[in-house]
């Protein structure tokens, strides 16, 4: 207990983030427990570490024979989008990327949790970071009167996945693209060279 314990709280945290909610999460996690609580050498195994303990949680995770009560949902925003994000993902690839970013192993440790080669482990976080994107991209206003600073937005949000519908220099030309594209986002300059205002333009849209 005094080997395992330290390390649980981070198990909760990544079964959470695994199954999308703490009770389905801890559910894993007391099944996980009562296992090495009926294997002695099973419990002798988990005193080796995170890696022992999170590859026996893959174990009971993986076979999915767990009751568990219905999720609740994410408490706040973030978490409801992150949780978005994930289940869209395959389970494997959900797994991998929450190993190696949230849980911090490296891609050797989550190939051993996973029981899997560490090349297979790299490909299913690249696909995840991939969906990712997919999803995460969307069209783009910009609201800046600056051409230099319009161009280096563009540069940017195009960089990161996403597609520039339009430039707006006034809170007109702004309503005008918006009612034409719809974009996704929008990024908008405050003060305007016409002496119009960025903030305007933002809640007339």
């Amino acid at each position: 207990a005094t080997k395992i314990a330290p390390h649980l709280p981070y198990l909760r945290r990544y079964a959470r983030a695994l199954t999308g909610s703490q009770s389905a999460g801890d559910a894993f996690v007391r099944t996980t427990l009562e296992a090495a609580l009926a294997d002695p050498s099973l419990l002798e195994h988990l005193s080796g570490g995170r890696v022992p303990l999170y590859t026996a949680f893959n174990r009971i995770w993986s076979s999915a024979h767990v009751e568990v009560a219905e999720p609740a949902m994410a408490e706040g925003f973030h978490e409801q989008a992150a949780q978005e994000r994930l289940s869209h993902m395959t389970p494997l690839n959900r797994q991998a990327l929450l190993l190696t970013t949230l849980e911090d192993f490296s891609i050797e440790d989550a190939a051993q949790i996973m029981d899997r080669d560490a090349s297979d482990v790299d490909a299913l976080i690249s696909e995840a970071i991939a969906e990712i994107e997919r999803e995460s991209a969307t069209d783009v206003l910009i609201i800046e009167d600056e051409p230099l600073i319009s161009m280096q937005l563009e540069d940017l949000v195009t960089d990161l996945g996403h597609f520039v519908v339009g430039t707006a220099a006034t809170r007109s030309q702004a309503r005008d693209i918006f009612a034409d594209k719809r974009p996704g986002l929008v990024l908008a300059d405050i003060q305007l060279a016409d002496g119009s205002s960025g903030i305007d333009a933002v809640e007339d849209i």
